[in-house]
């Protein structure tokens, strides 16, 4: 599970969403609404409601999707594990997901002493896979889809003799939201 950064919105009508699932419907924070024209603020509750009977709003006008006009301008970002051993988490994958495209970088320790020259990153529809003087060597199946043909990819040397590979794709369907990058490792993966 990726870690996301939520983002804080304040509706007209009040109410916080603190953070967007994956398919771009809200997490709502667990609150109480006071009168904001007499407290100014929201107090926390340990209930599993929301009192919003003074706003004429149902449950099932909060758990509606968001209107993708909204989320277009908000980016979320977080880490990833790029090993598969479930109890290891290098936090080797950091992506940004806007509207239509993940920007990544990726710095695999497995990688470690391979020259950024020799790295390079072939892509299809579902799957990102990085070789190293034409081996693969490390892949993923992608959260989503993508265009394999925009995708771009730029190697580097980094710190501790470990390459950094900054990878930009554009997701084929925008008003998805993926929340992470990597859905599996490979199993060809040999790092």
């Amino acid at each position: 599970m990726s870690i996301c950064r939520a983002a804080v919105l304040f509706l007209s009508l009040g109410v916080i969403c603190n953070a967007w699932t994956s398919d771009s419907y809200p997490s709502w924070q667990r609150a109480t609404l006071q009168s904001s024209r007499a407290t100014g603020f929201l107090a926390s509750s340990n209930s599993n409601e929301i009192d919003v009977s003074d706003l004429g709003l149902t449950m099932e006008d909060l758990e509606a999707p968001l209107p993708s006009e909204l989320l277009e301008g908000i980016e979320a970002s977080g880490y990833e594990s790029t090993s598969r051993i479930p109890t290891v988490q290098d936090d080797g994958c950091s992506w940004t997901e806007n509207g239509d495209t993940m920007d990544v970088t990726l710095k695999i320790p497995g990688l470690r002493g391979q020259p950024a020259a020799c790295l390079a990153v072939v892509f299809s529809t579902t799957t990102a896979t990085i070789t190293a003087f034409g081996h693969n060597v490390w892949s993923c199946l992608l959260k989503g889809v993508v265009d394999a043909d925009s995708a771009s990819f730029v190697t580097e040397d980094g710190a501790d003799m470990v390459p950094v590979i900054q990878l930009s794709v554009k997701k084929e369907d925008a008003s998805l939201r993926w929340g992470g990058f990597i859905e599996q490792i490979g199993e060809d993966s040999i790092l």
